[in-house]
Order: structure tokens, then sequence, then C-alpha cells
């Protein structure tokens, strides 16, 4: 955050803006320049024309520099991809187009506008006083330099992105002093999450600035700005943008991104006849990208030991971080997470918020609080206050904590922990209020009676729901019938499964997912993994009944295995079978254990899952429909093989029925088909497009949910639609397994294959059978996939949604750690 106000503090000393044109500035019809004879702006400030950098092999460019001072400073290059060996020429093309043609008369560079017909003939470029060649028909503007910068930030540039058009507006460096070909290096805002200042090296972050979602949080920068300077940043409709602009008569002053990585603060000292770095950044260990390990800041101001594990974590290896090996040494909670009455929050003060974070809009603090809290993914928050006095901005964060910065002008960040006891000398603060007394003793004076009357019906209604769990599970012990076998349905009781998990303690719990928690015991001589439904969820208890009669009759190498079941009084339970190495997503979507998930792993779990829904589909007793497919619900095995688990919000089928129609449409955001969505019809061809979603989402090794918290306005499909068309599969590809893929044509065919199942008409999704066909043969010709279902991501909320939980506002039911929604009358 401090660059920004380095960065303000000397922007009163710089060049002047009279942004108005004049006749010398100007390329029209018929007019061109050549070797040395540049055009000058109006007020001579810059000038535009042919120059070389390289005396040895010459190679021609066509640029913007000062004209008043005399060390030639580029400040913009046309055909930086594309020098001549010759001096060339700059005209207008017979398209209408800025053009830079070489010796020989070829196109090497344009502008690359679609000119309209009737205007060919009346296009005219123009030098403008601020740096700025423009292509304009009258008084309209075709093109700019400005919309296509190169290394140099100046007054007037817009750097951001546009979220309608995905137009990107950044800096890029040259290859080294002497040439101004693109080089590894890029400047401009973050399409993740909220705005902030990123350096890009290789499309990978090399440094990162504070995050700024509103108009106060990016005042703390500029409340130091001198007067000769404004600075704004924009975050409204679609363009999300930082500009700035100067008063006259002001020294001449540039910012630019240097060849190796640096964004430089210069000013020209007529004495001296060169520029002075006044200001770099990064400069500092902790201004580089995460030099820290997750869940540990940076101090800058520490003299050797510059990383500490946050308030409430401890190094996961101490060898590692007293090695100071910070970014390898991990930082763990020293007490995990329950999600329960006893999580609460720890503020921090004066902090670069962490990376990838997820603006949930505007509210007041306590609501802020309460979704974080309500969310058990939730890992940290912060609320950023309004300067009109309307509500600010709240943040979440999910996972690990990234790139965090003690910072002397930071914001505050609320960190999840669990228990009462202080950490350090603070106090954790928690959130679970107590319901107000005197709104209780009206609302019981007022409805007192009728509350006593619809209590009784309630618990008849308990009762009975009650006697048919009984019932199902009680049945299912003597009569489940599969194949040519039976297999009974064990009976446990109450006393057993606490026995076994040791009252349910939390070293013997596994996880919590929109069900309930998840314990791990051991009954009948093996290990299992005891499923306890919420007594806060009904919707659970549908889905303990479906799970219960569904599941018991499925059997197949690649489903989870149900061993049994507890029904007694309010408690509710399911025994499965225990798999050690949890979930897919644990390890598919962490940076230190997806190292264990090489291609072969990869492979044979997108097999295994497509076997398993090839039998639900096709070849079990019961045509099944499971409806809520997602990394989170794929098991593994010690051999890392794949097994389908959860299916509460399962469905059967009638051996011929092809489609149904509902008006309680479930399942998680991201993996819903669009004819589930938004008409309530679910086929085989929903379970498709989600194993299509899992299916890129196990190649390319992000989690689709991140494209919906973000900026970005393509979904994972879309994004991989886009690079597939640009013949760029490659980069799909995890970066963890594209170097060393034993069969990148395997990959490569597993991407084509995900597309052809997101594709947005049923009809044109591949059947199980056709998918298994296509991933086991390799020579099995594939058609060409259509654009895919929900490519753009849509943020607005759809009127029609309500989550699984109590709160029917907002999205907060989480299975795991993605959002499981019902949308009620979906048709």
């Amino acid at each position: 955050m401090m660059w920004l106000c380095v960065l303000l503090l000397f922007l009163s000393i710089s060049s002047s803006l009279l942004p108005f044109c004049a006749s010398q500035g100007i390329i029209a019809p018929g007019k061109y320049i050549s070797a040395n004879q540049p055009i000058i702006s109006a007020s001579g400030t810059f000038a535009l024309g042919f120059f070389s950098m390289r005396n040895s092999t010459p190679r021609y460019y066509l640029g913007i520099w000062y004209n008043k001072i005399q060390k030639k400073t580029i400040v913009w290059v046309a055909n930086r991809e594309s020098p001549t060996d010759s001096l060339g020429t700059f005209a207008l093309g017979v398209d209408g187009n800025l053009v830079v043609l070489d010796a020989t008369k070829k196109i090497v560079w344009s502008s690359n506008v679609k000119v309209a017909d009737s205007a060919i003939n009346n296009t005219t470029g123009m030098l403008m006083d601020n740096g700025n060649l423009v292509l304009r028909s009258d008084e309209a503007v075709l093109w700019q330099s400005f919309d296509h910068p190169s290394d140099t930030f100046l007054p007037g540039m817009k750097l951001g992105y546009n979220r309608k058009t995905n137009q990107r507006r950044q800096l890029t460096s040259w290859t080294d002093a002497e040439d101004p070909q693109p080089g590894m290096f890029s400047f401009g805002i973050g399409m993740t999450g909220g705005p902030q200042f990123l350096i890009w090296k290789d499309n990978d972050p090399y440094s990162r600035s504070d995050v700024y979602s509103n108009s106060v949080s990016f005042a703390k920068i500029s409340k130091l700005r001198p007067f000769a300077y404004y600075l704004t940043l924009n975050l409204k409709d679609d363009d999300i943008y930082v500009t700035y602009s100067a008063s006259e008569n002001s020294a001449i002053l540039r910012v630019t991104l240097v060849p190796d990585g640096r964004i430089e603060l210069l000013l020209w000292q007529e004495i001296n006849n060169d520029w002075l770095s006044m200001w770099q950044w990064p400069s500092i260990y902790c201004e580089f990208y995460a030099q820290c390990s997750p869940f540990s800041s940076c101090d800058p101001k520490g003299s050797q030991d510059h990383c500490k594990c946050l308030p409430g974590f401890q190094p996961k290896v101490q060898q590692e971080w007293d090695m100071r090996n910070w970014t390898g040494g991990t930082c763990v909670r020293q007490k995990a997470l329950r999600c329960d009455k006893y999580d609460g929050f720890l503020k921090l003060v004066n902090m670069k918020l962490p990376d990838h974070s997820y603006i949930l809009g505007n509210m007041s603090t306590n609501d802020c609080e309460s979704r974080c809290l309500r969310n058990c993914s939730c890992t940290a928050y912060a609320y950023l206050n309004a300067s009109d006095g309307t509500s600010g901005k709240c943040l979440n964060w999910y996972g690990d904590l990234m790139d965090l910065v003690q910072d002397l002008v930071g914001s505050d960040l609320h960190i999840r922990l669990h228990d009462r006891d202080p950490v350090g000398n603070v106090n954790v603060k928690f959130t679970r209020k107590n319901k107000r007394s005197i709104i209780i003793a009206v609302a019981a004076v007022s409805i007192g009676l009728l509350c006593v009357l619809s209590g009784y019906f309630i618990w008849r209604k308990s009762i009975g729901k009650q006697e048919r769990i009984e019932e199902t599970c009680t049945g299912m012990n003597t009569s489940i019938e599969l194949g040519k076998s039976e297999t009974e349905l064990n009976i446990f009781s109450f006393s057993q499964i606490v026995a076994v998990t040791n009252d349910f303690c939390e070293e013997n719990k596994l996880g919590e997912g929109g069900f309930g928690p998840v314990y791990k015991g051991n009954l009948m001589n093996q290990e299992v993994a005891i499923k306890r439904l919420s007594k806060k969820s009904e919707q659970g208890i549908e889905e303990f009944m479906n799970e219960l009669k569904l599941i018991a009759k499925l059997q197949h190498t690649n489903l989870v295995r149900l061993l049994g079941c507890c029904v007694e009084g309010e408690e509710k339970m399911l025994v499965y079978e225990y798999l050690r190495n949890r979930s897919l997503d644990k390890f598919l979507f962490d940076p230190y254990e997806k190292a264990n998930l090489d291609w072969s792993k990869r492979f044979r779990i997108i097999e295994g899952i497509a076997q398993g829904l090839l039998y639900i589909h096709k070849y079990s007793r019961l045509k099944v429909i499971h409806r809520d497919l997602k990394a989170s619900n794929i098991l593994l095995d010690e051999a890392m093989n794949p097994k389908i688990s959860d299916f509460g919000m399962a469905r059967m089928f009638g051996s011929d029925q092809t489609e149904a129609d509902t008006k309680r449409v479930v399942g998680t955001y991201g993996y819903i088909s669009p004819e589930y969505a938004l008409y309530g019809k679910f086929s085989e061809k929903s379970d498709v497009f989600s194993f299509g979603v899992l299916l890129l989402e196990l190649v390319t090794g992000k989690r689709n949910i991140e494209f919906f918290g973000a900026e970005l306005p393509r979904t994972l499909q879309g994004w991989a639609w886009e690079l597939w068309n640009d013949d760029r599969g490659l980069d799909l590809i995890d970066p963890s397994i594209r170097d060393t893929s034993e069969c990148p044509e395997r990959a490569l065919k597993c991407i084509h294959v995900g597309l052809l199942c997101v594709q947005e008409s049923p009809v044109d999704r591949p059947t199980m059978p056709l998918v298994v066909l296509m991933l086991s043969n390799d020579n099995a010709s594939l058609p060409s996939p259509e654009e895919p279902a929900f490519s753009s991501i849509q943020r607005r909320k759809p009127s029609n949604v309500v989550s699984s939980s109590s709160d029917h506002n907002t999205l907060s039911s989480y299975s795991n750690n993605e959002l499981t929604i019902t949308l009620p009358d979906a048709r």
C-alpha cells in the first residue's frame, strides 16, 4: 500500500495535459511519415515517428516519445512484436486503419478496427498533447493507443479491465533496455477478487498491492496526494480502471514498468539531462508476492525473521521455520475449527488484506461478520466503510490466507479461530449473539397460545417422521435384495456410536458438510465414517431418508459403501466405509497436496467417476440421477481410486424414463446444468454436465467456485472454451503436471470431452456410455463442441433462489467448501 502513497506524493511534478489537436499532429488520407519525419503534437510535448534501439542489428519501430527533452524516451511502441529490418512507412491504410508498412509495403502493424464503408476515406490519425495516438472518423474515436499501453503509464491513460468486453489495459515491460519487444512482466489491476494492483511475471503474481473495494479503502492511499495531481479509481459499472490527471506547468515525470519487473517513478532533471529514479516497487522483501507461507504475515521491519505465523497458528514443521524456510514451512491452526458456537474472530489491525478475496456486496458490519460465521469454509472477513454514509463492502476469504503483510496504513482483518481461550494478549471476539429478551417476551405474550397449538401439531408430525425413518431403516435390515444376493444393512445403537467415536470428540471428527459432521470410528472390526444428521437441518432429514433408501441398493467399486444406520430419538446417523484419503477437493485444490495427484492418478480418477456414473445411469437395479456431483463428493481410497458419495439429493428414474420435472431444484453452484437451474428439468444429461465441470477441474487444477467469486467475466468452462478456441489447450493443463504429464494428448482429449459435456443443449451432450468410450479409446473421433452453457458469470442472484439453510435471503448453505442451493418452483 505504501508504494501508492509514495507514487502520489510525487505526482505533482509531471508533464502538462492540454488535450486538444493541431494540424501538425495529424495523419490525413494520402499523407504518411517515414525515415526521420516525425509528427509533433500541437504543443510540441510529444513526437511520433520511427526509431531504432540497436545499431549493430537495426530494428525499426514506430513509437511515441517526449519531444522537449534531449534524451529520447519512448513511452509507446506500435509494432513491438514485428519490427522492420529497414525504415518503414506510417500511414492510413485502404481500410481506414492506421498501419505500419515495411520496405516491401507489407503491413506489419495495424490499429485493426472495423471501419464503416462510409468512413473508410474519412478517417484521420492524430497525436494528442497527452501522448495519445487516436484514429478518428469525424468526431468519433475509433481506436486509441491509450487502450493498448506499452511500458509507460501516462496522465489520462486508464489501466484496468472491462468486464463486459473482456478488454484488459495493462503495462508490459520491454525485454531489456535496448529491446522494446514484450518482456516477461506486466502490470495492471487484478481480475480475481477485489480490485488490486498486480505485477505479473509470466502470468504468475510477482508483487501485489492491498485490496481496494470502495472509495474509502482507496482514499487511504490518496489522502496524501499533492494538489497538482488527481488519482481516480473507478469501480462502477463494467469498467474497472485507475487513471490520473495533472495540473499544468508541472515538471516531467513518468511511471514505467522496467524490464526487471519493477514499477519506477522517474523525474526528468534538466541539470543532469537524465531521469532520476524517485521510487521503486517492489523494493523490499515483503513487497514480493507470498514471501511467507499461508496463515503467516510478513513484517517489513523484521531484520531477519520476516515471517511469523498468525495468532492462533503455529509452524507445521518447526525445523523448517527455524531454518527460515517460510514458504515451505506451513502454519497450521493450534485448534481446529468446529463450525459451532465456539468459533469467533480475532481482529488484526493495519494489515495488507490477503489475496483471493470475495466481495459479497454492500451490507452492515454485523451482517458481514454473520455471513462469514455461517459459512464453515470462511476463514476471514474484512469490512470496508463507505464514504457516503451507506453500507460498506464486505469481503470474505475461503481457504488459505495468502500474501499477508503488516502495513501501517492497512485495513482491519478478522481471522476465524476456535475456543474462548485468549490468543497472545488478545481474546477472540465471539459473535453468536443472545436473543433479545424483550422481543422474546413480547412475542411470547402476543402469540403464546398459537405457539402451544403449533407445537402440538409439530410434535405429532415429528413423531410420524421419526417412525417412518425407523421403519425404513428396520425394513432394510431384512429385505435389501441386490441382484441374486441379499445384503443386510446393520443397525447400530446410539451407545455403540458414542463409544466408538469417544463421545464425538474433536480428534475423531473428519469434517463437516451441509448434512452435518462426520466422525471416524471402528465397528465390526473395520474403520468406518459416521455421518451424523445435524438437528438444525430439516432438509437433512429428507436427505437422510433418501440416501438410506438409495445407496443401500447400489453396489459398485466406484460408489461409497453404506454399512448401516443408527436411529434413536432425535439422533440419525449413517455408517459408511472409511476412506483414508478423504475427498478429492482436499488434494486437487491444495497447492501442497496436489503434488500427490500426478496425471496417471488424475486420469484413473476421471475413469473411475465415469464408471460410477455409468453404473447408476445404466447398469444398476435402480436408475439413479445423482444431482450433486462435485469434487467434495468424490472420496478416495488408499490407492487413490474414486468413490462417488453423498446420494442425499439423488433421485430414482424408471427404466424407460428420460427426464423429470421438479419444483425444488437442489445442487451446487457451478455444477448445475442450465435446463435444471432454469426450468427444473433434470435427467442423465444433468449429471453429464456436472461431470464435465468436474473433468475440467481435474485437468486444470482450478476450482470452479473460484470463478464465481471472482471479478472474471468467464466461468471455468467459459475460460476453457476461450483458450481451446485459441488453440491454447496446453495452457489449460494444471502447471503442476503440465511438464510431467506422460500423455498431454490424453489430457487434451479430456478437455475436449469436458467441453462436450458442458454444452448448453442436453441433446448435444454425450451419454455416459459414450463418455466412457471416448475416454478409453485413444483413436475415437470427437465432434467439435459448441459454446458451453453459463460461459459467462451471472453475478446477481436470481430472484427465485433460496438457500437450503434457515436464512432464505442469502446463499449460505455449504456442502464442504462449495455452495449447495435450493431453487423453489424453478418452472
